[in-house]
């Protein structure tokens, strides 16, 4: 092959593997909304500005209800599509397909810069005299073509492009690439072939990329605080931690080749020390405490230790979600899953384990041997570090895998793809150097036929799953199909229907709607959702109420204390009933939130929902107030709490305790985002 089409070959690849990726989501870009895009962006008027002033900014960016860290950046990404198409997913899909690929432009970048360093690395222990020979460049760039494009098309990243709040997550990721490019840049210049030239200016880019990564990405999603380790494990398997060469007498007058004395560079230790071992340590001291005190996990049907049993299974599942998916497996929602409680309860728990302390094992024997294997596996199973061990999240996303997919690809694609082995005697320098420098020609058919399987395997799973995102009727039945023990697949389906109805008793769809949603309540582990949608629909429709929809409703509340989604049902309930839209008895839906109440702690939007009810459906105000307060108390930074307030004492002719709980509102109003609210509640005093 001529060395012009050698250079061209990997970049042809990659544009090949975009082409691709756009063909396989292009029918996914339609279709609707879905589960926490509701709360997150469609209910969430933050992220609807009426302009781009920067009060309206900032209360875009201060809006989200997903995280206490409020996630600025990517409320603004929403904000921003807002302002340009509306409220419309096609293009708030097509902005996510973007970040995907501009991801996959970092992955395909990134990918190289490790070849490169992993074959020094390799040709550093075998001939240090010739350590800064790279290889053949070409083929490097065909590996890293591969691993982009793999990831790209992976099926298990999907959500993170149709589904659109999960542009937290690509978001963020977007920002580690950067931080790890910009690593591997500086590192680099550190240990270039002359000693100490450009060390300055890559200690400099080391520092900024690890830190820089870091903020921006914590301003899209939390799991951005990843980065320094990865980049950790990067240094550690692949880099060593190593000085620039020293050089002798001789080099300095104009040797060809550095004297390579392989001692560790203290400045990187020192810097992984700052950025990495002490926010640990503060970290922990953190968050531990709290994680081991009961009121953290009320919420949830596990406890810290079943979540650690549960995950081991779960992470174990991730890879071959990741390798070999089935429409089963890539499910979206994965609430049917039942809790590990013991090793053997059940028996894939301690299989699960076995299987991570294999692939742990297999990091460390391939460390000098294959160190891309090694760290691919490494940055795998340090990805989920954080949300797949004893922080008290929900057990099971595919979006989780985003970068830790990228692990498993660097991983497996260089194997399989590699190069048959030379014949005797034709083994090049360059070659030696490879990270894979071939493998025997009796397998490369078979390792090539499966590399091919898999591409064009993912491609149309990936193809075939985004055709039903497209649509909302066809993706909740799909989903419905994938998972018919979910609470939460059942629901969606239901609820899709009831939509399609229109709110017409004699519609089709309204007779469909009943069977998931009952089916959805008597399932295990289900939320007080399906119930609502029930309560809900025949309320506007004016149709029967069933109690046995009232009782199992409020025996769920009383059993456990309520969570985001039961918070929501009675929202919407309240909602309802306060517009007048729903014919609901008022005793029913007191027994409903005593029960929710009946449990310690109950959270501030719950008590808020109450004091909304009370005040407006039955004109209690004493009980309505007294709610309303007790919000503003256990959250006191939420500005929504104190401006129902202010209204509430406003509207009893209370001027001088609303005034007071004004300013004390006022102070709430970072960067002007409450300008709107505080002029209309100082106009509505001021005609008192």
């Amino acid at each position: 092959m001529r060395a012009s089409t050698r250079r061209l070959l990997p970049n042809l690849i990659f544009a090949a593997a975009i082409l691709a990726t756009i063909a396989v989501y292009w029918s996914g870009l339609s279709g609707g909304f879905l589960f926490d895009d509701y709360p997150n962006i469609v209910e969430n008027r933050g992220v609807q500005p009426p302009d781009a002033s920067l009060p309206s900014l900032v209360r875009a960016a201060l809006s989200s209800p997903s995280s206490e860290f409020k996630r600025p950046l990517a409320s603004l990404s929403f904000a921003a599509n807002y302002l340009a198409t509306g409220l419309d997913p096609y293009w708030m899909k097509l902005t996510n397909l973007v970040i995907h690929l501009l991801n996959g432009l970092l992955m395909f970048l990134l990918a190289r810069a490790l070849l490169v360093a992993a074959s020094k690395s390799i040709a550093a222990e075998a001939a240090p005299t010739e350590a800064a020979s790279t290889g053949s460049g070409g083929r490097t760039g065909v590996m890293a073509a591969l691993i982009a494009g793999a990831w790209m098309l992976l099926p298990i990243n999907l959500t993170a492009v149709v589904y659109v709040v999960q542009r937290m997550e690509s978001m963020a990721n977007l920002f580690v690439l950067l931080g790890l490019i910009g690593y591997m840049a500086g590192r680099q210049r550190m240990v270039a072939t002359r000693a100490g030239k450009g060390a300055g200016t890559g200690l400099l880019l080391c520092i900024s990329s690890l830190i820089l990564g870091t903020v921006f990405g914590l301003l899209a999603k939390e799991t951005a605080v990843m980065l320094p380790l990865y980049a950790f494990l990067v240094e550690w398997i692949v880099l060593s931690f190593r000085a620039p060469p020293a050089m002798t007498a001789a080099s300095e007058a104009g040797a060809t080749h550095p004297t390579h004395r392989n001692k560790s560079d203290y400045r990187i230790i020192g810097l992984f020390v700052v950025v990495l071992l002490l926010p640990l340590i503060i970290g922990l001291v953190w968050l531990l405490p709290g994680l081991f005190h009961p009121s953290q996990w009320s919420t949830r049907d596990f406890t810290m230790s079943t979540r650690l049993l549960s995950e081991a299974r779960i992470v174990a599942d991730y890879v071959v979600w990741t390798l070999f998916p089935t429409p089963g497996a890539l499910s979206f929602y994965h609430d049917d899953f039942s809790v590990s409680t013991g090793l053997l309860a059940p028996w894939t728990t301690l299989a699960g384990m076995l299987f991570l302390a294999g692939m742990t094992a297999l990091m460390f024997w391939m460390r000098k041997r294959r160190p891309l294997t090694a760290l691919g596996i490494a940055l795998f199973l340090g990805c989920h570090l954080l949300t797949g061990t004893v922080l008290p999240l929900e057990l099971i996303y595919e979006h989780r895998n985003y970068f830790a997919s990228f692990g498993l690809m660097l991983a497996i694609i260089p194997y399989l793809a590699a190069p048959p082995r030379p014949s005797a005697g034709a083994t090049s320098v360059a070659t030696a150097h490879d990270e894979h420098p071939g493998q025997s020609q009796l397998f490369a058919l078979p390792r090539y036929t499966l590399l091919a399987g898999l591409l064009l395997s993912w491609a149309a799973l990936t193809a075939l799953t985004a055709h039903a995102w497209g649509n909302p009727l066809r993706l909740a039945e799909d989903l419905a199909t994938r998972a018919p023990q979910s609470p939460r697949a059942q629901y969606e389906l239901g609820r899709t229907y009831i939509i399609y109805s229109h709110y017409q008793p004699d519609s089709p769809f309204t007779r469909l709607a009943y069977a998931p949603l009952e089916k959805s309540a008597a399932l295990p582990n289900s939320s007080i959702l399906p119930e609502q949608a029930l309560i809900f629909m025949n309320a506007r429709m004016h149709l029967p109420l069933k109690d046995a929809w009232w009782d199992s409703m409020i025996a769920k509340l009383k059993a456990t204390k309520p969570g985001v989604q039961d918070e929501s049902s009675l929202g919407a309930l309240t909602q309802c009933a306060r517009e007048r839209n729903c014919d609901l008895p008022p005793d029913r839906m007191m027994e409903a939130f005593i029960a929710a109440l009946s449990h310690p702690g109950p959270r501030p939007r719950l008590l808020a929902t109450y004091g909304d009810y009370a005040w407006n459906v039955l004109h209690d105000h004493d009980l309505g107030e007294r709610m309303t307060e007790e919000a503003v108390k256990a959250k006191p930074d939420e500005p929504a709490y104190r401006i129902t307030l202010v209204r509430m004492l406003a509207a009893q002719g209370r001027k001088a305790e609303a005034e007071k709980a004004l300013r004390q509102l006022e102070a709430l109003n970072i960067g002007g985002r409450l300008d709107g609210s505080l002029s209309e509640l100082r106009a509505m005093l001021a005609r008192q």
